[in-house]
């Protein structure tokens, strides 16, 4: 039976195959046209409206690439950050808020005037929102973006002990982890009570959509730690737009060492700075990005002697990023929190550079020890200090590692690659949903 053939009975039969399933079929058709619907009306869901960080960056590009292939796009959305806002207005020209007035009836209202073939959530922990969109019973689908679903504390790891946390969500967030005591990130007192019922709630009606999007397979298996079905799981990493060939690093005299993301305490730029000051070639350390960790970052440095060669630069426009990877050696991620993917790495390979960061997370999904960088054992800064000194003084390996970088990103992490495998989820959803509407599905 031809491969054409052989999923159309997939589909006849009601059978939803696996991502890996999928990618090799459509692989073999050269990826596009087959499990396809013309025309889709996708509702997205967010906390939030306009740019912040990786999550709205994602959700951005990919209705504005959804809405380019002839989708209809649409949003309900929470508050405004303030940022790109009309940017969202163009892509979005249907928009829909629940932060003003009845959260649950702004939601039934939006899904009925919107009429979505499917509803696609990205960050949200909005109880009533959730139940509303549930209750509507349309196709719903979810990109896990990061550990806030099922850890009370939002990053899977001690704030204080920085121990990365293995269980699930359960009695034991409340008692050692003390998990209710959250920060409060919205002003005011410095904590607030986070509540164990409510997560459990919230974790109950995620696992009745119909799928659950993630980057890698450590989070489809925090996932499956919390009892989601694993045949709802399915991994689609979300890459970044690539408008053109990124240029290749100089690896200059410089030894520029570039460090791209929030500077918040998960992500151990503190550890970095700990690590660096034990270099003992010539290098210079810019440090790109914001966030509350910065003003005690910016002292570390002082007190270790490091001014003069780290330089703290806070939000660069992601255009203008391109200059800083043209002229740097080495990327580094300094993460201490399991990173549900680590974006800013392939960013990084993408350049053509040589990645070095721990071990966290899913960051061994894409980092190949030796291969494309150095995967360094999780808080050993002895060791992080000397890669980073093996690569400085040998800038052949580095290069080598980073051209196998920039081939594995352009060969595994394809943008167009990564919409197609969205178009193909939501139309499979959309035929368990509606079968008369897939008939639209184009062969």
């Amino acid at each position: 039976m031809g491969v054409r053939a052989r999923l159309k009975a997939a589909l006849h039969a009601n059978y939803i195959p696996r991502q890996c399933e999928a990618d090799a079929l459509l692989s073999l058709l050269g990826g596009r046209g087959l499990l396809r619907i013309a025309g889709m009306r996708l509702l997205f869901v967010h906390e939030r409206f306009g740019a912040m960080a990786g999550a709205e960056v994602n959700a951005f590009v990919t209705a504005e690439e959804l809405k380019r292939r002839g989708h209809t796009v649409g949003i309900l959305h929470g508050t405004g950050t303030g940022r790109q806002e009309d940017r969202w207005r163009e892509v979005f020209s249907d928009r829909f808020s629940f932060g003003d007035g009845d959260p649950a009836e702004a939601t039934r209202a939006a899904v009925e005037e919107f009429r979505p073939d499917v509803i696609y959530v990205h960050k949200l922990a909005h109880l009533r929102v959730l139940e509303a969109l549930v209750e509507s019973r349309r196709a719903l689908v979810r990109m896990v973006h990061d550990h806030d679903l099922y850890c009370m504390r939002s990053y899977k790891y001690h704030p204080l002990t920085r121990k990365v946390c293995a269980r699930s969500a359960s009695p034991y967030c409340l008692f050692p982890c003390g998990a209710m005591l959250a920060r409060n990130r919205e002003g005011g007192l410095p904590f607030k009570w986070a509540s164990y019922a409510a997560k459990k709630k919230e974790i109950r009606l995620n696992r009745r959509f119909d799928r659950m999007i993630v980057a890698t397979e450590y989070m489809a298996n925090e996932l499956a730690k919390n009892r989601f079905d694993p045949g709802r799981i399915e991994i689609h990493p979300p890459v970044p737009r690539t408008l053109e060939r990124a240029a290749q690093s100089s690896f200059s005299g410089r030894n520029l060492i570039l460090c791209v993301g929030q500077v918040i305490r998960g992500k151990g730029v503190d550890v970095l700075l700990e690590a660096l000051a034990s270099v003992a070639a010539v290098f210079e350390c810019v440090i790109i990005g914001e966030g509350s960790h910065r003003t005690f970052c910016e002292a570390l440095s002082r007190r270790l002697g490091l001014e003069g060669r780290v330089r703290f630069e806070g939000y660069v426009p992601h255009e203008e990023l391109r200059a800083y990877y043209g002229d740097a050696s080495i990327g580094v991620m300094g993460s201490l929190w399991p990173e549900p993917f680590g974006a800013a790495g392939l960013e990084a390979m993408r350049h053509g550079l040589p990645v070095v960061a721990f071990d966290a997370g899913g960051i061994r999904e894409w980092l190949i020890d030796g291969h494309n960088g150095l995967l360094i054992p999780w808080m050993d800064r002895t060791a992080f200090a000397a890669g980073l000194e093996r690569l400085l003084k040998d800038k052949a390996q580095a290069r080598l590692m980073g051209e196998r970088g920039r081939k594995l990103v352009e060969q595994k992490y394809d943008f167009n690659r990564y919409i197609d495998s969205l178009e193909d989820l939501f139309a499979r959803v959309v035929r368990e949903h509606q079968p008369d509407r897939a008939e639209a599905i184009r062969t």
